[in-house]
């Protein structure tokens, strides 16, 4: 998609003067002498053009252009179709059809560079000619006499430097451009390629930055005056100088009405249009940064940073720009609150998914974008702590040896670790004999998921973090089950919905549909959802995670309809977590410091995270209906392995 994009000039470029303006005052030269040295200096040119056509054989080949396409601004919407933001390199560019751009603008742009557009065949023999003589006579490059299609192939190929010999390659090119494109071909594309200021690129950026509206709708005023930018864009531009925006206009539209291409009441309308300006919008920032630096990350993987910048795409993300809103108020909210009760300088990051789709519908990766854009949600490797625990019972459960009401005894023990022992403890320090799973879990103990870890085997529980899309390293160690490792938010929460979904999983995404600018289709991620756990255990996992809502540790996350989850807390109180699910939506919140310090004594998951979970839930879900997961029942339980 971007090989033909090689002929990109990314420099902004002030077009070269017309050959339609008359010559006045040129040193000594009477109009009479003018007159004759032109039309001979026409007929030199226009024969010394057609010979240096075939002696030039070192310029590029025009027909390259069959399939050129320039760079393109890439957008973002959320799911509704609001924009969220643009992404593009130096040239910030929608294309748009010929058809699609107002004639106003045509004409005023014809009428202003070149008025025999579409009488000549790449060169204006008369135009050139009499920019011969005023260059003689003034002992440089004064005027261009370039025409659009000179024009043209000076932004695509040529270097800025103003000589003789560029402006014969100029010549050489346009014939041979003419040949292979059709006018309107050459006039929609130049039109969506020259620069018109402020890192506008093409009309259709240019109409909207200066105007606020479509290309197509520009009024003779406006199109009058966009016109008048091509030479010197910043400097007539009206954000500049309205003054000498508009009179520029007005030089644009006497043109047009010498060439009896409007007449007198136009003109006059024209010049008395009030001039509505739109806003500068280049490198503008994200409505939702968190959001849309993630689908940017997810376009560059996919696609390469160079399509990203320049390839035009259209992306409609996962996410509401309401909802999401609405996730960063409650953390912000959160934020404060936790300050209140001793939690400084603590950061929040919070991840949404449906576990139908796997689709990510809020991605909150910070308590303020604006101070600080790292994305704690997909770049921060925390401990989960107790929430880990999940993926260890779930392992469990799928070798058909354990189920919920599957006794533990809850016991001193030690290890060999190392060149020691390890002696595992609980929260609170003491022990509570034998329990079933669905009490071990919701009351947090250590001890049983450790013992049953090692009785499955630790590299069993790796295997389902990997199945789960886990990726931080893992060594089979005896306190991995305490989760001792480094994990994202976004992990843990699409683990989670995969549970929920009783097994089946999609790739996590914010992503749910590209194209490029025509619309043909780019990445289509509706869901292909793949069953990667047993159905029967994920059921199961599930229904003691009611047990730790209902009468756990994750009682604080309760909220008025069927709902699981695990709290998560670890040691010296660096990390504290909630993850929790109602079948139709997953959320994982994690609190920390980013400098990785204690957040206060006694922080626990189940006492400061729960609330912020069920806070954002009784939100998330207002307008939901209340569904009841599926129980164990029904779904075969695996035979024994």
């Amino acid at each position: 998609m971007s090989s033909s994009r090689t002929f990109e000039n990314k420099q902004p470029q002030h077009q070269a003067s017309s050959g339609f303006e008359f010559l006045k005052g040129v040193g000594q030269v009477t109009g009479g002498t003018l007159l004759s040295i032109t039309m001979l200096a026409s007929s030199i040119v226009a024969g010394g053009l057609v010979g240096l056509a075939i002696s030039f054989r070192n310029l590029p080949d025009v027909r390259q252009l069959r399939n050129f396409f320039p760079s393109e601004t890439t957008y973002i919407y959320d799911l509704k179709g609001k924009l969220l933001t643009s992404i593009h390199g130096e040239a910030n560019r929608e294309v748009v059809p010929l058809d699609r751009i107002s004639p106003n603008l045509k004409r005023a742009v014809l009428a202003s560079e070149d008025s025999h557009f579409y009488d000549h065949h790449g060169i204006n023999p008369t135009g050139v000619g009499r920019a011969v003589v005023v260059n003689t006579v003034a002992g440089g490059v004064k005027e261009g006499g370039s025409t659009v299609t000179m024009q043209l192939v000076k932004n695509l190929f040529l270097s800025r430097k103003r000589a003789f010999t560029r402006k014969l390659a100029e010549g050489v090119l346009a014939i041979r451009l003419e040949q292979i494109l059709t006018k309107d071909q050459i006039l929609e594309m130049y039109l969506n390629q020259v620069y018109w200021g402020h890192n506008n690129y093409g009309v259709q950026t240019a109409a909207r930055s200066y105007f606020n509206k479509s290309a197509e709708y520009l009024s003779l005023g406006e199109s009058a005056m966009m016109a008048g930018l091509i030479q010197a864009p910043e400097e007539f531009s009206p954000f500049a100088s309205m003054k000498l925006a508009k009179q520029k206009q007005k030089e644009v539209l006497g043109r047009m009405l010498e060439l009896n291409w409007i007449n007198q009441s136009e003109y006059d309308n024209a010049l008395k249009q009030e001039i509505k300006l739109g806003r500068i919008k280049s490198f503008q920032g994200s409505a939702l940064p968190y959001v849309t630096n993630t689908v940017a990350q997810e376009l560059a993987k996919k696609f390469g940073r160079e399509t990203l910048l320049k390839g035009g795409m259209r992306v409609q993300t996962t996410v509401d720009a309401k909802f999401q809103i609405m996730a960063e108020e409650t953390v912000g909210k959160w934020h404060k609150s936790l300050l209140g009760q001793g939690l400084s300088k603590n950061q929040i990051a919070l991840v949404a998914i449906d576990p139908r789709t796997h689709f990510i519908k809020a991605l909150v990766g910070g308590v303020d974008p604006k101070v600080s854009e790292f994305n704690r949600a997909t770049q921060a490797q925390r401990q989960p702590g107790s929430s880990f625990k999940p993926f260890v019972y779930y392992a469990a459960f799928a070798t058909g040896k354990y189920g919920p009401d599957s006794t533990v005894v809850d016991s001193p023990v030690s290890y060999q670790d190392g060149n020691g022992r390890y002696f595992p403890r609980n929260y609170d320090g003491g022990f509570s004999g034998p329990m079933p799973i669905r009490t071990a879990l919701a009351q947090s103990r250590n001890i049983p998921v450790i013992k049953i870890g090692k009785a499955i085997g630790m590299n069993r529980v790796i295997e389902t973090c990997r199945t789960l899309g886990i990726m931080s390293p893992m060594e089979p160690v005896t306190s991995l089950p305490l989760g001792a490792i480094g994990m994202t938010p976004l992990e843990m929460a699409s683990a989670y919905a995969t549970f929920a979904n009783y097994g089946w999983q999609s790739p996590p995404t914010v992503i749910a549909r590209v194209t490029d600018s025509s619309g043909n289709v780019l990445l289509d991620n509706t869901p292909k959802p793949q069953l990667v756990l047993d159905p029967w255990a994920s059921a199961a996992i599930i229904d003691v995670m009611r047990t730790v809502v209902t009468n756990g540790t994750g009682k604080g996350a309760a909220i008025p309809r069927p709902s699981a989850g695990k709290t998560g807390t670890t040691s010296s109180e660096k990390d504290i977590w909630y993850v929790g699910t109602v079948p139709q939506l997953t959320t994982a919140v994690w609190v920390g410091r980013d400098d990785n310090r204690q957040l206060a004594s006694r922080a626990t998951g189940g006492g400061m995270v729960a609330p912020i979970w069920k806070d954002f839930m009784e939100k998330a879900l207002k307008n939901v209906p209340v569904e009841n997961f599926k129980p164990p029942s029904q779904f075969s339980r695996p035979k024994s392995q």
